[in-house]
């Protein structure tokens, strides 16, 4: 989508392209509420600002949004319009040993037993080994800093899908900005 389109669409259109960066409805709104954007970086900007102001009901809102790593099925039901930026997104967990997938398997379930939330890592570019490790260091966490980590790692991969979803503005006057 063009930067120009995100702006001229319908807002429950602009709702949707926003929710396929992020399912945190607040969020969504706030983001739709703010256009028009000048450019893909104050997209971004906005985005971070406005995810400052979000609390533990939007990051769980938003958590929800997301298959557990290594089970990008889960979502095909529940989240189509995530389904293909997430199973690009997860591509390291698709290259594991079994012995990997089935650990990321145990402790994504101990993870959300113990904090009440799936696992949350900005995944582009992980290896399955390395989102392993990464959920190990995390899972003995207090769950009041996984929470913050998780949220840390929602506005990562938003802005990741941002920059993917969004071309720039095209200048009809020959003119750059």
């Amino acid at each position: 989508m063009t930067l120009e389109q995100l702006n001229s669409i319908t807002a429950q259109e602009a709702y949707q392209w926003f929710e396929t960066t992020c399912s945190a409805s607040n969020w969504c709104h706030k983001m739709v509420a703010n256009r028009p954007y000048d450019s893909v970086e104050a997209v971004k900007e906005t985005a971070q600002t406005i995810w400052a102001t979000m609390d533990t009901k939007d990051y769980l809102e938003a958590f929800d949004g997301h298959p557990m790593i290594g089970d990008v099925n889960s979502l095909r039901a529940k989240y189509a319009n995530t389904q293909a930026t997430a199973a690009s997104e997860q591509q390291g967990a698709q290259h594991a040993s079994e012995a990997t997938l089935q650990q990321l398997h145990e402790l994504n379930h101990a993870y959300k037993d113990k904090h009440g939330f799936i696992f949350i890592i900005c995944a582009t570019g992980l290896s399955a080994d390395t989102m392993l490790q990464a959920l190990k260091a995390r899972l003995p966490n207090q769950t009041q800093i996984e929470l913050q980590n998780a949220a840390e790692q929602q506005i990562n991969i938003t802005l990741l899908r941002i920059g993917k979803g969004l071309t720039p503005a095209q200048h009809n006057s020959g003119t750059t900005s």
